[in-house]
């Protein structure tokens, strides 16, 4: 059976519940009144779909691919935003974190801590995140398979957390290319905690725009509704009122207006998908 993993004070968002849950916001914060801007027209969303929705935004993107690419506004900062969305909205906050000593500070705001999938196999950063007590969102990384994820578990397990949800986010399929399978939410399932698709980043083109990173958003609608269909906890999407001017993961992030819409579909493909008898 499927663990279920409930967020601190979130609101009755429950990973591995009843109801799909959504994980959404803007790759990165970009400046307080775009990130609380967002987040209002998130939790109206919320609201208006009745899916519970996690807020994400990060402080720092310390991936990007050009040393002149914008990064956040940094820890303390950005930490006092997403503090301030707490606030206004009442959604829960998911951010990442990339470095072992950012995750207590992280975990004083944050109710996810988000473990990037270039950094799954960091054992003192995995471990960092599980003791804080914190829900953990741990990313497969493009290059693992989904068994593998088996020991990255087992690190966070090690530090005394059982409150994990992992995540699917695409595998590296030559050069600057990602494929999605499907299997990999079955076999990830099978380790006991909920599983989630991350819609957004599984379409990313990496590099492959020389000095950025470009993507194919037209098909993060189709792949959301596939994983909806093989039945997953939750969703992942990077949204941004206007996505072509975003200054982070634009190119696979889904426009915000769109997004009610798509969650929808989703909700419907999760109750049948919920409510199909499986062979024993």
């Amino acid at each position: 059976m499927n663990g279920v993993v409930e967020i601190d004070a979130g609101g009755g968002v429950v990973f591995g519940g009843p109801k799909l849950v959504a994980i959404a916001g803007p790759c990165v914060i970009e400046n307080a009144d775009a990130c609380l801007r967002h987040a209002e027209k998130i939790a109206a969303i919320s609201r208006q779909t009745g899916v519970p929705i996690v807020f994400k935004s990060s402080f720092d993107k310390a991936n990007r691919t050009s040393v002149a690419s914008f990064r956040g506004p940094g820890l303390a900062e950005g930490l006092e935003i997403l503090a301030r969305v707490k606030r206004a909205t009442g959604m829960p906050v998911l951010t990442d974190i990339h470095e072992p000593a950012q995750a207590e500070a992280a975990a004083a705001v944050a109710d996810v801590l988000q473990i990037p999938a270039l950094l799954s196999r960091q054992t003192d950063l995995v471990m960092a995140a599980a003791r804080t007590g914190r829900v953990v969102n741990l990313k497969k990384g493009q290059f693992l398979a989904p068994w593998e994820m088996k020991a990255v578990v087992a690190k966070a397990e090690a530090a005394g957390c059982r409150r994990l949800v992992l995540t699917e986010r695409g595998f590296s399929f030559g050069y600057n290319n990602l494929v999605s399978d499907m299997r990999s939410l079955v076999i990830m399932r099978e380790l006991g905690y909920p599983v989630c698709f991350d819609a957004t980043h599984s379409v990313q083109l990496p590099g492959a725009g020389g000095e950025k990173s470009l993507g194919q958003r037209q098909f993060i609608a189709p792949l959301a509704r596939a994983a909806a269909a093989v039945g997953i906890d939750a969703v992942f999407m990077e949204v941004h009122e206007d996505p072509d001017r975003a200054l982070s993961d634009g190119p696979n992030s889904y426009p915000l207006a769109r997004m009610a819409t798509l969650l929808e579909e989703l909700k419907r493909i999760d109750a049948i998908a919920r409510a199909r008898v499986l062979p024993a």
